[in-house]
């Protein structure tokens, strides 16, 4: 079983994320990060959830990429009153605060940003999905659903 974020420093997170998510280059992540920032609109927020996390998928409990290299997604949220507008009005769960995933499934709900996210997938080397939050929502999940994100870009920080 995955060591439980709750126990581990910020650092070390950071560290788990690398190596799972960034074949454990720094310096992927930080282009990943740096291609974000020049993507997104001024003042977004971006956190990165899920396995690449924890190391523990949501449904089955499986480790990141238990079906191979390259087989599990990064999932990115992005925050911020900006980016939740580049989703189309029928893409969200709760409507102007939560927008479903922009995915495989459904490339096609928040246009202005599938450019980017094929950039990622093509420099990563695997799926990344975005989905938009407002920050009561990120900190909702966290708290109450135990889904943990790890930062990248705080909100404020690409203005």
């Amino acid at each position: 079983m995955a060591k439980d974020t709750d126990e581990m420093t910020d650092q070390e997170v950071r560290n788990r994320i690398v190596r799972l998510g960034f074949k454990g280059d720094e310096k992927l992540l930080e282009a990943f990060t740096e291609k974000l920032r020049a993507g997104l609109p001024p003042n977004t927020g971006v956190a990165l959830r899920g396995s690449v996390v924890t190391n523990e998928r949501y449904e089955d409990k499986r480790q990141f990429d238990a079906d191979g290299p390259g087989t599990s997604d990064l999932d990115v949220t992005l925050i911020g009153d900006e980016v939740l507008k580049k989703w189309d009005d029928d893409a969200y769960y709760i409507p102007k605060l939560h927008t479903k995933p922009l995915c495989d499934e459904d490339p096609g709900i928040a246009p202005d940003l599938r450019s980017l996210r094929e950039a990622l997938q093509k420099m990563m080397g695997r799926p990344v999905n975005f989905q938009a939050t407002a920050n009561i929502i990120l900190f909702g999940r966290d708290v109450l659903f135990d889904q943990p994100y790890f930062m990248l870009i705080e909100r404020g920080e690409n203005s």
